[in-house]
Order: C-alpha cells, then sequence, then structure tokens
C-alpha cells in the first residue's frame, strides 16, 4: 500500500471498462499518453503485466481479470465512505456533543431546544468540561464545540459567537469583611487572594480569570474552588449567572465596579467544522439573551 495512487486504480478501472486508451482518457480528462504513464506505473508497483495492448483493442491478462474483481468493490467502497464523509460535512444530522464550563445556563439550554427544533433529525449531547481545562476536550475531539469564557486567543479554534456579557462578582466566605458589601472597587479587589485555574489553562486566560498579584490556590473544576471560598482561602471571580446559579449558604457574591465584564464565547477546532457546527453557532448567535447585537463575530 505505501505510496499507493488512487489515480492509477481509477484509470485501470476505466480503461477495464472502455478497453480503448483514448476513450478512457476522455473519460479522466487526460491524454493518452497519460493513460499510458498511469497504467505503467500501476503494473510496476504490482510486479506483473495487468493489460495486453494492441493496435486495435486492449484485453486484461488472467492477473488484470483478478485484480479487476478484487478492486472494483473495493473502490466502490472506498468512494461511498469518502462521499458519505462529505455529505456529513455539507449537512446537519448526527450527534453534536457540545462542552460548557461550570454551568449548562437557560441561554445554552434554549439554543440547543431551537436547534432541535429546526434540526429534528440531529442529537445533541452537553457535557461538562473541566474549568481548568477550556479548550482541551475541543482539541482532543471529544465535543465538536464548546461554550468557555473567554478571552480566546487559539490559532486553531474558531470564535464565533460570543454572548452573555454580564457584570463580574467575587465569591468570598460569609463573614468575611467584604460579605456585607453591595459592591466593591477593582482597588479593593486587589487585597483580596483570587483562586485560580490550574494548568493546562494557558497563562493569558488564567491571568484573565483571576487578575492581580495576590496568587490563591489553583483548582481544577468550579466546586473546587467554591470549596476553597468557603474555607477562606481567596476569593473567586465569577459572572452573575453562574453566580446566581451556584449559590450557597457559605459563600457569598459581592458585584465588582470597574472590571471588563465577563464574556461566554461558542468555540470549535478549524480543522473539524461542519455544516451542523455551523447551524448550531447560527442557533446560539439568534438566541435574544444569549448574544447581544454587535457583539458576535468569528475569528477566521
Amino acid at each position: 500500500m505505501a505510496g499507493l495512487e488512487t489515480r492509477e486504480l481509477e484509470c485501470f478501472l476505466v480503461l477495464a471498462e472502455e478497453r480503448h486508451f483514448g476513450r478512457t482518457g476522455e473519460r479522466l480528462f487526460v491524454s493518452q499518453s497519460r493513460v499510458s504513464q498511469l497504467l505503467r506505473s500501476l503494473e510496476r508497483r504490482i510486479g506483473a503485466t495487468l493489460v495486453h495492448r494492441t493496435s486495435r483493442r486492449v484485453t486484461l491478462t488472467p492477473l488484470g481479470e483478478r485484480f479487476l474483481a478484487d478492486l472494483r468493490p473495493a473502490y466502490d467502497a472506498l468512494a461511498a465512505a469518502v462521499e458519505g464523509a462529505r455529505a456529513a460535512a455539507r449537512g446537519v444530522g448526527g450527534t453534536l456533543r457540545v462542552g460548557f464550563q461550570g454551568t449548562a445556563d437557560a441561554r445554552l439550554v434554549r439554543a440547543v431546544t431551537a436547534f432541535h427544533a429546526a434540526h429534528p433529525g440531529c442529537e445533541t449531547e452537553l457535557v461538562e468540561i473541566p474549568f481548568a481545562d477550556p479548550f482541551g476536550a475541543v482539541r482532543d475531539g471529544l465535543v465538536d464545540a464548546s461554550v468557555v469564557l473567554l478571552p480566546v486567543e487559539e490559532r486553531d479554534l474558531v470564535l464565533g459567537p460570543v454572548f452573555s456579557l454580564r457584570q463580574q462578582t467575587v465569591a468570598v466566605r460569609a463573614g468575611h469583611p467584604f460579605a456585607g458589601r453591595p459592591a466593591l472597587t477593582v482597588a479593593e479587589l486587589a487585597a483580596v487572594p483570587l483562586v485560580r485555574p490550574a494548568p493546562p489553562a494557558p497563562a493569558y486566560w488564567r491571568a484573565v480569570q483571576a487578575p492581580g498579584d495576590l496568587p490563591g490556590p489553583e483548582v481544577t473544576t468550579l466546586q473546587e474552588g467554591l470549596s476553597l471560598v468557603a474555607a477562606g482561602r481567596g476569593g473567586l471571580l465569577l459572572c452573575r449567572p453562574t453566580a446566581d446559579h451556584h449559590r450557597r449558604e457559605d459563600v457569598v457574591f459581592v458585584p465588582v465596579d470597574g472590571l471588563p465584564e465577563s464574556a461566554l464565547g461558542l468555540v470549535w477546532h478549524r480543522d473539524r467544522e461542519t455544516e451542523t457546527v455551523r447551524a448550531f453557532a447560527r442557533a446560539v448567535a439568534a438566541e435574544p439573551d444569549g448574544a447581544r447585537e454587535g457583539v458576535s463575530r468569528t475569528r477566521r
């Protein structure tokens, strides 16, 4: 199989049907000499003659007849597999696996519902991905697309609709001096050690999720972070919807004034983009509370 050329096989199959070098060239849109070249190359690869050539006719050798009988079904199966993959890439179907960090919130669920209504033949699975590894599941092919916290600067990933821009809050333990405050300033937040996502999250992404010069403990999941907050080990920045979803008696969420808003984005791998992924991205962008007008964008 080393160095096997499908063009040589195609040439042999057409020649076996036409039994004429000129007509074979016409069907393949190549010259008659090119047909001869392809056939000679295939025969050298096999190590035997497949075709008897005369000035008037072309016949297959016994080995050529046997090779034809074995090759035809295998070639047809290969062509069908390629066409099936192309059809799947062009169409919307199969199962779409969507990753999310922390919580599959109402906006994501509404997008999934709208996507199913538009494409009833497509199934969707929601998969939680680690807080500290926002891009790994997409890269490894474990999910087809993921909803992740911004920023996204990965060259092999496409950033689709950006949505859910919300004020950030800091989670602190109940009883913390800041727990009773209606809001904090950025300067006051600088006095709080912040729980940080652990690697393999990239350094630029980790820095945005935990800004400041007071490093707190590193965690891999959101629940680990909230548990450390409850134990008084530091604060944890969360967007307002995630904070609302994770209310607990031993943790208080305080808004922070002056920080850039948090945002979510849908990402997928550049080399595995399909029409199904694009259709889901359109469903996410179309949600009225899921994507602010003028904010949805794509990195190309």
